[in-house]
């Protein structure tokens, strides 16, 4: 037996898989592919988004509550500043659904939040463009979060601990025997006695067909943009940011370099095949609709794409992840399928799974997330 647990992909969530289960043993080992943080998983794009208020089930809740409360151990732990706390705008149509929505998501979960009239937004927030029925929720708990930075010092954090890591070695298959796990790498072979699979949009490869079924990898897109006044756009003054409006949607984050405003549509991910072999730059279309709606919104912008990239991420077909046992019976754990919105619960995520892998804590109200719901359809 090579160790109690590996951890399969070192990315948004199996850094932080490995870091909480560094805390619990010293016999946990990581596998990846390539390099932590490289550009090419889901990590790349240098920030995500933090908050507390959002659309979804308020099962959810706890988890981001968790997720919150240990990005803040990561920082005392590595000293490093990940999470930059700037607050978030949720902006629609006033009465319209996703702010009754998102309204409703809080009131329920008893989330902080402040509406923001149509005359104080204005005032508060004048790069936003607004229709004359715009108005806003503020999140005062939200922020941006630092993804390169954020993966390496939980793996830094691990190693420091005394956990194992292999990096540049892509795991080939996994099987179940009965004294446990073994994994092989080409021509390397280990035993474990249970496996965290955390492999983004590579994570089909090694899943169950029942699983393979409903899940799929879809590349995702980001672009940035230059401030006309780059004093504008500081996390000070410029909350990150999520706006509909009818068939439009986009996302952002302020300027964390000092020069570059991510803003970005939102749900445009396209599915691919091959998570290794798909178009990273931005398609005629895509620029264009990208360049006509930032003009629309934020004007302070100069409408040119100034940087843009694109990643591989798992989907599932419902849009919740996959967290928990293949079976009753198995070793093999899944921590994947976060559809694009991992990221600011990645510790919390990483919290559960280590920690249910290792046999700690088993954790209540999970089951929208848990593999097996999708044995049945």
């Amino acid at each position: 037996m090579d160790g109690k647990l590996a951890v399969i992909g070192l990315g948004s969530i199996g850094s932080m898989a490995l870091w909480q289960a560094s805390r619990l043993t010293d016999a946990v080992t990581g596998f990846e592919a390539h390099s932590p943080a490289h550009g090419r998983s889901a990590v790349g794009g240098d920030t995500r988004l933090f908050r507390m208020i959002y659309l979804g089930t308020p099962n959810l809740y706890p988890i981001l509550e968790r997720s919150r409360d240990l990005w803040a151990e990561l920082e005392a732990e590595t000293g490093q500043d990940i999470l930059t706390r700037c607050g978030g705008l949720s902006i629609g149509a006033g009465g319209g659904s996703y702010i009754s929505q998102l309204l409703h998501t809080a009131q329920v979960n008893g989330a902080g939040h402040e509406i923001l009239s149509h005359e104080d937004l204005t005032e508060r927030y004048p790069q936003h463009r607004l229709r004359p029925d715009d108005v806003a929720v503020y999140d005062p708990n939200a922020g941006v979060l630092r993804t390169d930075r954020a993966v390496t010092a939980a793996i830094a954090a691990a190693e420091a601990k005394g956990a194992t890591v292999h990096i540049n070695t892509p795991i080939d298959s996994i099987t179940e025997t009965d004294d446990g796990v073994a994994i092989t790498s080409g021509d390397r072979s280990w035993i474990f006695e249970n496996v965290i699979v955390a492999s983004g949009g590579w994570s089909q490869r090694l899943m169950p067909d029942y699983l393979k079924a409903h899940t799929e990898t879809r590349r995702v897109f980001l672009s940035w943009f230059v401030a006309r006044d780059a004093s504008q756009f500081t996390p000070e003054r410029f909350p990150i940011f999520s706006r509909m409006y009818e068939d439009r949607a986009m996302y952002g984050a302020p300027a964390v370099d000092g020069v570059t405003v991510k803003a970005t549509l939102d749900g445009r991910g396209t599915v691919t095949d091959d998570p290794d072999a798909f178009p990273r730059q931005l398609s005629e279309a895509e620029t264009a609709e990208t360049l006509e709606t930032v003009s629309d919104f934020i004007p302070g912008l100069i409408p040119t794409v100034v940087r843009s990239d694109a990643f591989p991420d798992l989907y599932t077909k419902d849009r919740n992840p996959l967290l928990g046992w293949l079976s009753g019976t198995s070793r093999i754990y899944c921590a994947t399928g976060f559809s694009g919105g991992g990221f600011k619960n990645a510790t919390g995520y990483g919290h559960i799974a280590a920690h249910e892998a290792l046999g700690k804590q088993p954790i209540e109200g999970l089951d929208f997330v848990r593999p097996e719901r999708f044995k049945t359809t």
